[in-house]
């Protein structure tokens, strides 16, 4: 090139347009060249700064007292930052700061103009760690300020008796140690079906709408599982509970492909609190490539899943979709067929039986790839 000194601050376009015009595209395209070398430079520089940044505000986090939490804000308030960095702050400020700081600092939205996303997610993180919020007017106050159009807006303002003793991680500068319910089948319940099973598949039709699929599925999918499915079959008369663990792998579904008429097939009647808690750490604890959606929103996909399953109309407020949840029936199994591939902690599957027992919805989740 001509240009001994490096002339990228002059206008790019004009410095195009003219060697171009000159018919020296060679020109043109190391101009592009040493464009796209400094933007690779770019990305990664500001790859690394992000990396260092999360760093600082997870040690801000996770250090108690409130002039910590002052710096932090301060921070935020600075941005920007992703959404995903609000969800998962909130639950660090949780595990690590008192309620009372929390509520009289992070809730002042006159101190704090930029910062209702990390408030709505902290008030529910919260809401599930027990904390009476009627107890603390800033936290109680949001209950009336908050967004109307918010997600987080839909949950319940206060902790449902299905939600006691939800699990979180245990997380530190450096590192976390993760806790909490199990996806195992546990052997309290169990309701396994006779071997020889019947091979044969019932005539029955999926007719779960995509809106449907799509809410049955949404704790799997914001914890980011390696694959779901969801089904839901209308029978032509009502059946009784104890009929189910037979019904469910004659099914028309992917799920229980290939399951032969002795392969394993084990269930378990569950409490609903137990199924809550199950798609809970789905969602907010991720699978083994994601972190999850945290608390906050893990609560409101674990709720979204149960509406889905439980038959719930769509529009259905909070208080609707628990009592629906609370009149049906639910199961939870595990199979060796080859859509599952039977890891431990990564593979299992929820069924629904609805309160007029002519619905079944079935969750199949799997974390392996």
């Amino acid at each position: 090139m001509q240009e001994a000194k490096d002339d990228l601050g002059r206008s790019v376009w004009d410095q195009a347009e003219q060697h171009a015009a000159r018919g020296d595209v060679r020109y043109v395209r190391d101009l592009g060249m040493r464009l796209a070398d400094r933007h690779a430079a770019a990305v990664a520089q500001a790859r690394e700064y992000e990396h260092q940044l999360a760093h600082v505000v997870r040690v801000l986090a996770v250090t108690p007292g409130r002039d910590s939490l002052v710096r932090l804000l301060e921070l935020l308030e600075k941005g920007p930052f992703a959404a995903a960095t609000d969800r998962f702050v909130a639950s660090l400020l949780a595990e690590h700061h008192k309620v009372n700081d929390l509520a009289s600092t992070v809730f002042d939205r006159g101190e704090w103009k930029r910062l209702d996303e990390l408030r709505a997610c902290l008030f529910h993180e919260l809401v599930l760690r027990g904390v009476d919020v009627d107890a603390f007017p800033p936290l109680r106050y949001w209950l009336i300020v908050q967004p109307g159009y918010h997600p987080l807006a839909w949950l319940p303002g206060h902790r449902r008796d299905l939600e006691a003793d939800a699990d979180f991680p245990s997380r530190s500068i450096n590192g976390a140690a993760g806790s909490g319910s199990s996806t195992v089948l546990p052997d309290k319940g169990r309701v396994d079906p006779p071997t020889p099973r019947t091979a044969d598949r019932l005539a029955l039709r999926d007719v779960a709408t995509a809106d449907v699929h799509e809410t049955i599925v949404a704790a799997v999918e914001a914890g980011g599982w390696g694959a779901c499915g969801a089904w839901v079959f209308m029978l032509d008369e009502p059946i009784t509970a104890d009929r189910v663990p037979a019904v469910l792998p004659t099914l028309p579904m992917s799920c229980v492909d290939g399951l032969g008429p002795t392969d394993r097939f084990e269930v378990a009647a569950r409490p609903v609190d137990e199924i809550w808690h199950l798609l809970f750490t789905t969602a907010s604890k991720g699978g083994m490539y994601s972190s999850g959606a945290h608390g906050a929103y893990g609560r409101l996909w674990a709720w979204k899943s149960m509406a889905g399953l439980s038959g719930a109309p769509a529009g259905a407020s909070a208080e609707e979709v628990e009592h629906h949840a609370r009149q049906s029936t639910w199961f939870h199994f595990e199979a060796d067929a080859d859509w599952f591939h039977n890891e431990v902690c990564s593979d299992y599957g929820i069924a629904a039986l609805s309160p007029d027992r002519r619905r079944i919805a079935v969750l199949a989740a799997t974390d392996t790839d």
